[in-house]
């Protein structure tokens, strides 16, 4: 039985974390290159990215270039926008690597986290930013992250740098089982791992921060921006005090084609741990038809179909495949996607857990070449969580949804955090999963951007209890997950913390 403090508590998680949201899916990729106009403008990167998004992307790309492009692999035609991250290669054991095969594009969230007061802006022409650290190969705090509620009373836990160190997340996915929670697990899992528990592959999930000061860009990409104290919610620093969409990637990654063989799964940086996962981004929006789609979509479908600023302004997916970029001459050698002799720009291993080392851009004579990784060493025993009471499978074909409940016992009453509307259709309903017609708990409702949202919250409370390593100052942590209905639809399961 849960108190009335608990369900109050999980209702506003619930109901009021986002005024809106969408997905926009980018169900092909424009190109796989050593490009990072970014970072190494005008250079070859030293290593290989997918790239979604407008047509005009090179060495130089910069807004106006994108916001010219011909076409776009994302679905919103008005989104010329550039996204970019590693690729995930599989090195087999005698060397030969070739790149993982991507299920459905990339899907880019624009979630619109705020707090009382506060307006979200759109991206301005010539914006751009970067979110995670190409060199990172370790991270220094507990697993499972500490509750949210409890970060205040941490320093540590809320400085930029372990901040963007919890934005990243790996999640392991089976969808015989519910899924587990975005950014829970910070690395990737070790191989005999992702054979045994991950038959549809890998989620890599990653958060930029929603915190801005202004300025279009900085030096490094990143100072211009900052995270809110609890990662995709919370308090913006007084240094940064405006607001931009919170954007948040996922790609999924089929590593089950390789399940059985013997190899490494690294991505295209040279990183076997995912602690060094990054992601780019160049706004090729009109900023007028971007703030629009902030004030007016509303849906908690987080379908662009739902989106009235989208209509007429969809394409299908046969027609994001049609576009990719040009590659630079310089580049045509290059064999990114393999198989081939190593990864693509001759990059080396570096697992760490020391900090990599610099990697210069402008390799062009030994484009792959012949690096044998060496064995692979099994990471370090780890919880997971596990759902055996019920279970759920994910329908939507790029990568689920979001939702999220968590509330500590300790803490009840307490809002731990936001938590984003639960964009996924319904799931079949499968042994011991509710179909809509269990306990009613509570029945509320919500204005956003002018419309009113009933919310109806049946409970289906799964307790799980993990038992991480002992340190200082950590316990053990109980779990409690709702699922929320709407008109009688189950909209998804994404838990984030």
């Amino acid at each position: 039985m849960k108190s009335a403090a608990q369900l109050s508590a999980a209702a506003l998680l619930l109901s009021g974390a986002a005024d809106a949201f969408w997905r926009m899916p980018c169900t092909a990729r424009t190109g796989l290159a050593r490009i990072d106009p970014l970072v190494n403008p005008g250079q070859v990167s030293p290593h290989s990215h997918v790239i979604h998004g407008g047509k005009n992307f090179h060495l130089d790309t910069n807004y106006n270039d994108l916001v010219q492009s011909e076409c776009t692999s994302c679905r919103v035609t008005e989104d010329k926008s550039a996204y970019w991250t590693p690729a995930l290669n599989f090195i087999h054991e005698d060397g030969t690597t070739e790149v993982v095969p991507q299920i459905g594009g990339m899907l880019a969230y624009y979630l619109l986290f705020k707090n009382e007061g506060e307006k979200i802006e759109a991206f301005p022409p010539g914006f751009q930013m970067l979110a995670g650290d190409n060199r990172q190969r370790n991270f220094t705090l507990s697993f499972p992250d500490m509750e949210k509620s409890l970060w205040s009373q941490h320093p540590e836990e809320t400085t930029q740098k372990n901040l963007g160190l919890k934005a990243l997340g790996f999640n392991c996915l089976n969808y015989a089982i519910n899924p587990e929670p975005s950014m829970y697990r910070h690395f990737l899992p070790d191989k005999n791992y992702m054979d045994q528990h991950c038959p549809q592959g890998i989620r890599a999930e990653i958060f930029f921060p929603s915190c801005w000061n202004g300025e279009l860009d900085s030096p490094n990409h990143k100072d211009h921006v900052a995270y809110p104290d609890l990662v995709n919610g919370g308090k913006c620093p007084d240094s940064h005090p405006r607001r931009i969409p919170s954007l948040f990637y996922e790609t999924i990654w089929f590593t089950n084609k390789f399940n059985g063989k013997p190899g490494q799964f690294v991505f295209s940086n040279g990183d076997p741990t995912g602690y060094g996962y990054h992601a780019d981004f160049i706004n090729g929006w009109d900023q007028k038809f971007l703030q629009s789609a902030i004030d007016q979509c509303g849906n908690p479908s987080g379908k662009i179909e739902d989106c009235p600023v989208f209509q007429g302004h969809i394409q299908s997916e046969a027609d994001t495949a049609q576009c990719t970029f040009d590659v630079p001459e310089v580049l045509a050698k290059d064999n990114c996607d393999g198989p081939a002799d190593g990864l693509c720009g001759n990059v080396p291993i570096q697992a760490g857990p020391g900090y990599a080392t610099v990697i210069e851009p402008g390799n062009v004579e030994k484009p792959t070449g012949g690096y044998k990784p060496p064995h692979v060493t099994e990471q370090p025993a780890v919880p997971t969580l596990s759902y055996a009471p019920a279970r759920s499978a994910v329908t939507d074909e790029y990568g689920g949804g979001i939702s999220v409940a968590r509330v500590n016992h300790a803490n009840a009453g307490k809002n731990n955090g936001a938590a984003a509307p639960a964009p996924t259709p319904a799931p079949e309903a499968l042994p011991n999963q509710s179909t809509g017609k269990g306990s009613i708990i509570s029945t509320s409702t919500f204005t956003s951007a002018g419309v009113v949202y009933e919310v109806v919250i049946e409970e289906v409370p799964i307790y799980v209890t993990v038992d991480a390593p002992e340190k200082e100052g950590q316990v053990k942590r109980h779990y409690m997950h709702l699922r929320r209905d709407k008109e009688h639809g189950l909209l998804g399961k994404r838990h984030f913390h």
